[in-house]
């Protein structure tokens, strides 16, 4: 990448990111997971248990930002086999459009979704901020977890299987019928049809908590990860460059809900790159698929087998029709794209 050209809207070119992080990170003692590509939590080791943290911000949302904040921090937090127990929040308003009421209702978002997750809300900070035209939040989540419990994105090995619950794009799918909704309805969409869509919010849902806890009850798993940003496609780079293995994926298992699909037939959108929290990426030996696939159903969750992890001469592949096909990387996700 040339030095002078600026980056795009979403993450960071992972390469150059990459090299940011072995320049400059500096871990310190005690950690036990430190800053990594396709990592979302950093783990301090605190006797026989560690402190896990993540900090992720709602920069794309506008409604619903303090319920987002807390759940998309608490699926990080899920991924690493931790139980969310604290939460702060930066909160930065746009000056000239922030009252009193806009405060108060992002302050009970926050502090009605810490209720629905069980954590305490104990700090942060807020301030009327120049320059910006919406609201952003940036959530920091804290939580805890036995030593031997730590589970991370890297820890995938060749021979696992991989398995999602819910579909893909079910973060993505509900903020599009949110943000564009009058964009959508002139195109023909019916209200009906964007309200269910906007309602995937909720059901499914973008927590991840309810499976993290049915598989931390069940068994072992190698690796967790929650596809965000870049969608289903980029959490599965980040897996593979995580644990140095290769992918190969069954596109024919990939659930993808028919309200997913209409929007981004409509909007000129790939699925496989649509922001996808809500989803996670489970790798586990294939002997124990069945039975957590089994207990995940009984909760009433939907997980399919979509793929394996293979060595990392194989690369990372898509299988149609008996085709191997590249995996597509997604250097913006495709909400970013939509509204930039």
């Amino acid at each position: 990448m040339g030095e002078g050209r600026a980056f795009p809207v979403g993450k960071m070119e992972a390469a150059f990111l990459q090299h940011l992080l072995e320049r400059y990170a500096f871990p310190g003692e005690r950690v036990v997971l430190g800053p990594r590509i396709g990592e979302d939590v950093a783990a301090v080791e605190m006797g026989d248990r560690c402190l896990v943290v993540t900090c992720d911000p709602i920069t794309f949302a506008t409604e619903a930002i303090g319920w987002y904040a807390v759940h998309i921090n608490a699926n990080d937090l899920a991924t690493s086999g931790a139980e969310p127990r604290w939460f702060l929040a930066t909160l930065l308003l746009p000056e000239g459009r922030t009252d009193k009421a806009l405060a108060e209702s992002i302050f009970r978002q926050v502090y009605e979704a810490c209720l629905e997750v069980g954590v305490g809300w104990i700090g942060g900070h807020t301030e009327v901020t120049h320059g910006l035209d919406r609201p952003i939040l940036v959530g920091t989540m804290l939580g805890e977890v036995e030593r031997e419990g730590l589970v991370t994105t890297g820890g995938a090995q060749v021979g696992d299987v991989l398995l999602l619950t819910k579909g893909i794009a079910v973060e993505g799918t509900a903020l599009i019928a949110r943000e564009a909704r009058e964009r959508l309805l002139e195109m023909g969409f019916s209200m009906e049809m964007l309200n269910r869509a906007a309602a995937f919010l909720y059901q499914p849902g973008i927590s991840v908590l309810p499976e993290a806890r049915v598989i931390r009850a069940t068994c072992r798993v190698n690796s967790l990860h929650d596809p965000t940003e870049g969608g289903l496609a980029t959490g599965l780079h980040e897996v593979a460059q995580a644990a140095g293995v290769g992918i190969v994926v069954e596109m024919e298992q990939v659930p993808i809900f028919s309200e997913t699909r209409a929007l981004c037939e409509a909007l000129g959108l790939d699925p496989l790159g649509l922001l996808a929290s809500g989803s996670l990426l489970v790798t586990l030996p294939e002997a124990e698929a069945p039975r957590l696939r089994e207990r995940l159903l009984a909760a009433g969750i939907q997980a399919n087998i979509i793929g394996r992890v293979v060595p990392a001469e194989e690369g990372l592949s898509l299988q149609r029709g008996g085709q191997r096909f590249p995996l597509p990387r997604f250097d913006q996700d495709e909400v970013a794209r939509l509204f930039a």
